[in-house]
């Protein structure tokens, strides 16, 4: 109990210094730390596989996102009069957060106990999926069309940036790359941590099926491995008229659909599976949803992309 409560108010710190932070990279900082505390949380709650979408997800992934967008402010310029907001603005904002937060936490103790829960269904039924990790069966049987819709909209928020943005204004910019030097640290710990990383990666997706992780934790360290090859200099991000790249992006989703829509011959629904062929097409889906997941955070924040001159 102790320990829980220490917790507790070390992410309510960190949270209102990273609120109060006025640097652009030490609110990131903290950000990254709050999320990694809410991890910790998650674990202390029983809940590994939210732990870990938090820490690759919520703290390493966007944390690298805010550290290429903080990058691009001019943090040490102050903006004109003009654009300063006032102190009945800022007032405002502080009001509105404060009641925001307020009811947020009225509502929590009107919850129904016990909570309403799909459980007891999953659990008997989990049996007909084939696997033993009931995070990763609801994800791909029971809400299936949910876990489709979320990859094709990472897809389509890529092909927005893509066709819309410059190429200036996407992916890392140009400070945060450095030029290939064989003696730097970064260089040493990027060698050094790669490889282990691109193992535990395939570690996260492959036990998925039986313990906590799955396709996105597992796609989104194999995207952060990317991202640090390329922050150190070892690569660069691919020209995207590149056809193995195109390929790769949409076979997960293509894979999903189609595999869903023979659900109707094999099955007699949309994503459906027949009993005795369930866990095996679901590694079928998984496995390029997890390259497609990961080329698409890696283009995401490693960018930006390379266009053939006209």
């Amino acid at each position: 109990m102790a320990f829980d409560i220490g917790l507790t108010f070390l992410v309510l710190g960190v949270a209102a210094w990273t609120i109060a932070a006025r640097e652009t990279f030490a609110a990131v900082v903290g950000f990254v730390a709050y999320g990694l505390l809410l991890a910790l949380i998650w674990v202390r709650l029983a809940a590994p596989d939210v732990a870990l979408t938090e820490a690759a997800l919520g703290s390493g992934l966007t944390g690298g996102l805010l550290i290429g967008a903080g990058s691009r402010l001019r943090v040490s310029q102050s903006p004109p009069a003009e654009e300063t907001p006032g102190v009945a603005l800022k007032t405002a904002a502080a009001v509105l957060c404060i009641l925001i937060s307020a009811g947020l936490a009225a509502i929590v103790p009107l919850l129904p106990d016990p909570a309403p829960t799909l459980a007891p269904q999953v659990a008997a039924n989990i049996a007909a999926t084939g696997l033993g990790n009931p995070v990763t069966a609801v994800l791909m049987a029971y809400r299936a069309i949910d876990t489709l819709l979320e990859i094709v909209v990472l897809l389509l928020a890529l092909l927005g940036i893509w066709s819309l943005a410059p190429d200036g204004d996407w992916g890392l910019p140009l400070g945060s790359r450095v030029a290939y030097d064989p003696e730097s640290v970064l260089t040493f710990i990027a060698q050094l941590l790669i490889p282990v990383g691109i193992l535990v990666g395939i570690h996260i997706f492959w036990v998925g099926s039986i313990a906590p992780g799955g396709e996105f934790q597992g796609a989104t360290i194999l995207a952060a491995m990317w991202i640090l090859a390329s922050m150190a200099g070892l690569v660069d991000a691919p020209a995207v008229t590149r056809r193995w790249l195109r390929l790769v992006l949409v076979i997960g989703p293509a894979v999903f659909l189609a595999i869903g829509l023979a659900g109707f011959a094999l099955a007699g629904a949309f994503l459906a599976y027949p009993e005795s062929h369930a866990k095996l097409l679901i590694l079928i889906i998984e496995i390029p949803v997890t390259l497609a997941i990961a080329a698409t955070l890696a283009l995401l924040v490693a960018g930006p992309p390379k266009r053939a001159q006209r």
